[in-house]
């Protein structure tokens, strides 16, 4: 069975890559602030079917279109990839020492039907001090991905812990796709093409 990744995320397909799945990928190219919410796991999931349905009509066969986006929430505020250096800045200085819940949303298609769901998960942030923000946010990596932050890169040693699926935080759950696409009536295992 096809899967394709609407995702230009390396973490996503590293993440699938690892799990022994080859997607092809074609980037969605969606513009995301056509969406907006006050709830984060609704905006997540909004997302991702954005994503999923924009490349789903380049399909063509029998395929699973898999569209995911993930968005940080912090004391009620929705935290998205920031716009700017000093926005990622602020933005870990109030994070600091704190925790938020990172929801990525979920879209799976296969031909006209569709299954969405998002899968969350709390993160705990280390206290950075100062200078290992400005150094963090000077790599550039804060500014690329949601919540200004990775668990699988630079970001990683300043999260001190994960209450749920880690992969919820890479920005793919393995355990929420695997249902999903059982939902579709494909067995997980049928998607190994890298064993």
């Amino acid at each position: 069975m096809r899967l394709v990744l609407a995702s230009q995320s390396p973490a996503r397909l590293a993440t699938l890559r690892a799990a022994g799945i080859e997607p092809e990928v074609i980037v969605s190219g969606v513009d995301e602030s056509q969406v907006q919410s006050h709830d984060a796991a609704n905006l997540a999931a909004a997302l991702a079917q954005l994503k999923c349905r924009a490349v789903a009509p380049r399909i063509e066969g029998d395929a699973l279109v898999v569209g995911c986006d993930s968005v940080l929430a912090l004391d009620g505020d929705v935290l998205g990839k920031p716009a700017s250096p000093a926005e990622a800045t602020e933005r870990w200085r109030r994070m600091r020492g704190r925790s938020g819940v990172l929801h990525s949303g979920h879209c799976v298609r296969r031909g006209d039907r569709e299954v969405i769901d998002t899968a969350s998960a709390v993160v705990h942030f280390a206290d950075v001090s100062d200078a290992e923000i400005a150094a963090y946010v000077a790599t550039g990596e804060p500014l690329a991905v949601a919540g200004a932050f990775t668990i699988d890169g630079l970001g990683g040693a300043f999260v001190r812990g994960i209450e749920g699926d880690h992969h919820t935080v890479v920005g793919i759950s393995l355990p929420l796709l695997r249902d999903l696409v059982a939902d579709l009536g494909v067995t997980w295992t049928d998607l190994w093409n890298r064993v």
